[in-house]
């Protein structure tokens, strides 16, 4: 874990104790430090301080979420406004303790968070700079999030799981629709949608026109 906390008797406390529980931690004391361990390592859960020196927790937390950093965050901190948490929840942390909280409870929200993030993990699909989240429904291609319809959303989710395999436009609609639609142009429509929005964060293309077929979905070389 990383423990972002600029109070050294605070850190001492919680990172003690944790260590003692038999979590490895790493402790940063700003925000900047704390941005330096998180691109240098993958954690399981951020620990994060609001009010810390240097880049504050919100800056940091919406800094690590554009790089599709999806690491659970719990942000710990002094602040308890119902705005200071809608604030904290909305910039994209994953849970929220106010201090002065008991060790118990830290324990039992890390450990709630931990169980959450496994079991998201195994569901993730990803494919050659294509991660999707079926659990938070982002895409993310090369760490670049990419806004999707819930049907643009469901056509890529079906597109991965058959990666390189070629896929009627009928077995997309089935998919996406689920029979609800006679019409296979409405899956070109989507499709075009969903590529052009690929198309506008990476030089990689993705979704390829299979002629008399449909589309599949496979790695090719840098558009010209």
């Amino acid at each position: 874990m990383l423990l972002v906390e600029d109070e050294e008797k605070v850190a001492h406390f919680i990172s003690k104790g944790l260590e003692e529980e038999g979590y490895a931690i790493d402790v940063a004391y700003d925000g900047r430090k704390g941005l330096d361990l998180l691109k240098e390592f993958t954690y399981d859960l951020v620990l994060l301080d609001l009010m810390i020196p240097e880049i504050s927790g919100l800056d940091l937390l919406k800094i690590i979420r554009s790089w599709g950093n999806n690491t659970p965050v719990l942000i710990i901190t002094a602040k308890n406004s119902k705005e200071d948490v809608v604030k904290g929840l909305d910039t994209g942390s994953d849970d929220y303790l106010t201090k002065p909280f008991s060790f118990d409870e830290l324990l039992a929200r890390i450990r709630a968070l931990l169980r959450r993030s496994k079991k998201a993990d195994t569901h993730i699909i990803d494919y050659k700079g294509i991660v999707l989240n079926p659990y938070s429904r982002k895409l993310h291609i090369e760490a670049k999030e990419v806004e999707l319809t819930e049907k643009e959303f469901l056509i890529m989710e079906f597109m991965l799981k058959n990666a390189e395999k070629p896929l009627t436009r009928k077995e997309i609609a089935e998919y996406v629709w689920q029979n609800q639609t006679d019409s296979t142009n409405i899956v070109d429509v989507y499709v075009n949608f969903l590529r052009k929005k690929i198309e506008s964060v990476t030089n990689m293309k993705y979704i390829h026109t299979v002629r008399g077929i449909g589309y599949v979905l496979r790695e090719e070389d840098e558009k010209g």
